[in-house]
């Protein structure tokens, strides 16, 4: 038996210490909600605690330090990650639809919040349901070569007000727009093809 609920498009942005979860920890994420015809639903986003068993990545660390102030904004208000996840999963439990993960690029966001999701509370609402932008985009741009698919080689018009900041919140906003405007594009396409 189907699901009939609509699809719920949840941008996700992560921030972390390094490449790959449970070695390293998330410090903070956020994702935002929308409906199918790219209207804000909702947000959540949260700083974490690192994991005790984890320690940060030197290059990772090296990049952070470029980024201070991004740096100063994931290690405010510091959650414990067991708690942070269970009001995430509440959070998208309450969401009126199937959770559909949204990222740029979505193998590296998923793979921290699935992570962190099947060790905190168990399971993963999105299952392995999940949109990765810059797929999207290989297929929008008609390009030959996948990693061709750069946000340079990307037309302004898909880019939002948002800037890209290194805030999980403002990313995962701006990835939102950009997402929308490419299935808009892809759509487009679509239609006159």
């Amino acid at each position: 038996m189907s699901d009939a609920r609509p699809e719920v498009y949840v941008s996700t942005d992560v921030e972390t210490d390094g490449p790959i979860p449970g070695a390293n920890s998330m410090l903070s994420f956020a994702s935002i909600a929308y409906d199918g015809e790219g209207r804000e639903l909702g947000s959540f986003a949260v700083n974490l605690e690192t994991l005790p068993e984890a320690a940060p990545d030197a290059r990772a660390m090296e990049w952070w330090r470029t980024q201070p102030e991004a740096w100063a904004a994931c290690r405010q208000d510091l959650r414990p990650p067991a708690d942070a996840m269970a009001d995430y999963d509440r959070w998208l439990q309450s969401l009126r639809g199937r959770p559909v993960f949204v990222a740029y690029p979505l193998l590296f966001d998923m793979m921290f919040v699935y992570w962190y999701q099947i060790r905190f509370v168990g399971k993963s609402p999105f299952g392995h349901s999940g949109i990765d932008i810059k797929t999207m985009a290989y297929a929008a741009l008609g390009l030959r070569r996948y990693r061709d698919a750069t946000k340079r080689s990307m037309p302004a018009e898909w880019f939002g007000k948002t800037p890209h900041s290194h805030v999980a919140l403002d990313d995962a906003r701006g990835q939102g727009e950009l997402f929308f405007n490419i299935r808009k594009a892809l759509q487009g396409a679509h239609r006159t093809g």
